[in-house]
């Protein structure tokens, strides 16, 4: 099976919820605490769109798998070269290269825009998410300690950067 990286269609947010709120409920990936709905995400990627930041999705035989994007990561304009990266695939298609496949477009793309660097912020306890940013040449640049609160426990939050 071929995974394919696309532009990502309004068509595509109803899977792309499915695998947020699995993260959102079962993982630190997401340190939000409630399950997002349809219209809150189709607001929050048109914001990202209009601001010109790409969002994109990894199929496999047409069915959404993975997505990716990047968008500003402070809002103070000197900030304008930098932005701050997400990559997700659905649980149960960990390990086929989809989170690769995505985060290696997502780089591309940055370079196409002139972005200048690229951060990650990964929970702490998600020792693979950091491993895997190192393989594409991220390097950990500083960990804010208790900076999050899930699951009746604080959470540290390791910010990975890639310049470009």
């Amino acid at each position: 099976m071929e995974i394919k990286i696309r532009p990502y269609q309004i068509e595509d947010t109803q899977a792309i919820l499915e695998i947020i709120n699995y993260n959102i409920l079962n993982s630190t990936a997401l340190y939000d605490y409630e399950p997002r709905t349809l219209k809150n995400q189709i607001t929050i990627f048109d914001d990202k769109l209009k601001k010109g930041f790409p969002i994109i999705v990894a199929t496999e035989n047409e069915i959404v798998v993975g997505f990716g994007y990047y968008s500003e990561f402070r809002f103070r304009e000197a900030y304008k070269f930098t932005v701050e990266h997400s990559v997700y695939a659905h649980p149960n298609h960990i390990g086929k290269g989809i989170g690769k496949l995505i985060l290696e477009n997502l780089i591309d793309l940055a370079k196409a825009q002139k972005l200048h660097t690229m951060i990650g912020v990964i929970d702490s306890e998600n020792q693979s998410s950091i491993d895997f940013h190192k393989k594409f040449g991220f390097e950990i640049a500083g960990t804010i300690k208790d900076s999050g609160f899930k699951f009746d426990r604080w959470l540290h939050s390791v910010f990975v950067q890639r310049m470009l």
